[in-house]
């Protein structure tokens, strides 16, 4: 079995999601498990109805109930999307406790930090689960410094025009 790794997409550059999504695409299509789980994106666009065809190779878990952005909420369904949210991060542990896929997919997990949804710790501890085999992408804008220890590779996306 090969020995699995942890990768960042980060900047301020579009196409972050698609590298992450792009890396378990080839990998299912090398017979890999690949569960991505997402969050803080509105509910429905073409790229999940497109993973939703590529079941059951690529699996997409999604853990929010809202439509809108998590930006446009009230603060009475922000706190129920939160909760929902670490619902999705407590899934995120089990997969990788029970070693459940072979790539791991966290979009937009980063912004979770940025936002204050989720601690910098939280999201370590949960890192600190993976088997040696599991290899974990992880998107978002910003990498906070307290988890560039747990990360063995960090891609930067930028915009130049």
């Amino acid at each position: 079995m090969s020995e699995g790794y942890t990768q960042v997409f980060c900047g301020d550059g579009d196409g972050k999601s698609s590298a992450a999504l792009g890396k378990g695409l080839i990998s299912a299509g090398n017979g890999k498990k690949v569960i991505v789980i997402r969050f803080l994106k509105s509910k429905l666009n073409n790229e999940i109805l497109f993973f939703s065809r590529l079941e059951p190779e690529i699996k997409l878990f999604r853990f929010e109930k809202s439509n809108e952005g998590f930006e446009k909420l009230s603060p009475e369904d922000k706190a129920e999307e939160i909760m929902n949210i670490k619902n999705g991060i407590n899934f995120a542990r089990k997969v990788l406790i029970t070693g459940e896929c072979d790539i791991l997919i966290l979009d937009e997990v980063l912004k979770l930090i940025e936002e204050g949804i989720l601690k910098a710790e939280e999201l370590i501890n949960v890192l600190k689960e993976r088997s040696p085999q599991t290899t974990v992408f992880m998107t978002g804008h910003i990498l906070p410094v307290e988890l560039e220890e747990y990360v063995d590779c960090v891609s930067e996306v930028t915009m130049r025009k």
